[in-house]
């Protein structure tokens, strides 16, 4: 599959050392709080990967992959035929991501530098698009979604995982969350609904959501 590739200026998907733009001053230590094997416990990836219920040869897409944390496991999960479109709106990071797939031998990925208002993936490619720790970034949430919703394949699923809007021991202040019932209410605005909820995680909300 062929992806457009365009270079902008944006935001990057996490949080803290950011610059005026979002992107990470220190990459380097952003990568290494990306990977710290400490977020495994209260992230739970591998929980994470079993609820998505990923089946072998299906297209799934991550929004704000960063260095590749769940983009890993997710191509593993849908096998070789599957693919894993993997967004992020950080070139350098991007660059980090490509060589973590090359040392872990992972062929199935297709890195796609996106834009802030649009994640520049194909229109109804995908059985599940996958948002963690990012959709408080979306300059506009409502009309990302509604973005988000026609690169769907009917029957496609998108899974919006963030923090609680509340103070946490991980994550971003409270001002810079959006909490469980408001984006709820983005999402419904956007033309979606919730199908399915997980709770096992102890900061975030998980929520799974269709046209």
């Amino acid at each position: 599959m062929i992806l457009a590739m365009v270079t902008v200026m944006t935001m990057a998907p996490h949080d803290h050392g950011q610059g005026k733009h979002g992107n990470p001053d220190d990459l380097s230590s952003y990568l290494a709080r990306m990977e710290d094997p400490a977020r495994d416990e209260w992230q739970k990836p591998a929980e994470v990967i079993k609820a998505l219920e990923l089946k072998s040869g299906q297209i799934v897409c991550e929004i704000g992959a960063g260095p590749g944390y769940f983009t890993k496991p997710l191509a593993r999960a849908v096998g070789a035929d599957g693919n894993v479109l993997a967004v992020d709106v950080e070139p350098r990071i991007l660059d980090a991501l490509r060589e973590r797939l090359k040392k872990a031998g992972i062929a199935n990925v297709s890195p796609v530098l996106g834009q802030p208002d649009d994640p520049l993936i194909p229109r109804k490619s995908c059985d599940l698009i996958l948002i963690v720790d990012t959709y408080h970034h979306f300059p506009n949430g409502v009309a990302y979604l509604k973005r988000l919703s026609a690169s769907l394949k009917p029957g496609g699923r998108i899974v919006n995982i963030d923090f609680h809007k509340r103070e946490l021991p991980v994550g971003p202040p409270p001002e810079h969350k959006i909490a469980r019932d408001e984006f709820v209410s983005q999402a419904k605005a956007a033309g979606l609904k919730i199908v399915s909820e997980q709770t096992f995680l102890p900061h975030q909300y998980f929520l799974v959501l269709a046209p």
